[in-house]
């Protein structure tokens, strides 16, 4: 059961000043070490006996030697992956949702350790990794579209690139290139059948370029004085998440990737873009 956030009786009480900073934490703070790691050994062991089978392709994956010794008789998979600390735990906890190896009540519980702590970090929504935190308030809201979008037949692949596009803005090794690089598919899935429904090779730019050529065949719900431009806002974002992709071509000076934090804006404006195609909040006239 969380607590929200309740401040601690001692604050409440006047005995004592609120910590400066209770929250979130990143790495693996002190009072979170021994609660992952009891997790891990409880998901990997069946019945008392460590499951070295499970436990062998994620110490691969991660590097990570097993215990060895010539008195047993296997090498002892479990043990280094219980024992780990700091970010290699928590690259192990991902591991283990990766592998399937926990219940759904495993994960059920590792999320309320991780809530309870104060991690910067959850259980994804699909079980099998973790993913930094976000306002629940955001995160349903992109949920919400991405569901929008699977059930639109003329969005095309939208829903698949704009959750792909927020688990590789939000995972627990973020690929900021690939994030926003799927954010634009995502638009450009979205976007086809109302900006250039005719046109197999569309792109976000030649869609920008029907829109200044045309604005005459496109509306939006957006009420502007008579002398407004209700197409402008969903240009400018557009205009805004295609010109801000840094990588998108070589040149003879070095290729820039996108930071962390333009991905991410990139998820967050195309989930917007996403949602007014989907929602026919921008439609076609001719």
């Amino acid at each position: 059961m969380t607590t929200g956030n309740r401040p601690r009786f001692s604050v409440r009480a006047g005995l004592a000043a609120a910590p400066e900073h209770d929250g979130p934490f990143e790495d693996v703070p002190k009072h979170l070490l021994v609660p992952l790691q009891r997790w891990v050994k409880g998901v990997l062991h069946y019945k008392g006996s460590p499951m070295h089978s499970t436990a062998r392709p994620i110490c691969l994956r991660l590097r990570i030697a097993p215990f060895s010794d010539a008195r047993w008789a296997e090498a002892d998979y479990v043990g280094p992956l219980v024992r780990a600390v700091g970010v290699q735990l928590l690259d192990v906890v991902d591991e283990v949702l990766r592998a399937r190896a926990a219940t759904p009540r495993e994960a059920e519980e590792l999320g309320r350790i991780l809530d309870d702590a104060g991690s910067a970090y959850r259980v994804g929504e699909a079980a099998d990794g973790l993913e930094e935190r976000v306002t629940p308030v955001v995160r349903d809201a992109v949920r919400h579209t991405v569901a929008d979008a699977a059930t639109a037949s003329a969005a095309g692949s939208a829903a698949d690139h704009l959750a792909a596009a927020w688990q590789a803005a939000y995972g627990r090794s973020p690929d900021p290139v690939r994030a926003y690089s799927e954010s634009i598919k995502a638009v450009e899935s979205a976007a086809h059948a109302v900006v250039q429904p005719n046109n197999a090779k569309a792109t976000l730019g030649t869609m920008l370029g029907e829109i200044r050529n045309a604005r005459h065949k496109f509306a939006t719900a957006f009420v502007t004085p008579p002398s407004g431009d209700p197409i402008a806002p969903m240009e400018a974002m557009m205009r805004a998440l295609w010109e801000g992709q840094t990588s998108r071509h070589g040149a003879q000076s070095a290729t820039v990737p996108e930071s962390l934090e333009a991905a991410r804006a990139g998820v967050h404006l195309a989930a917007a873009l996403v949602q007014w195609f989907v929602s026919g909040a921008v439609t076609r006239l001719s």
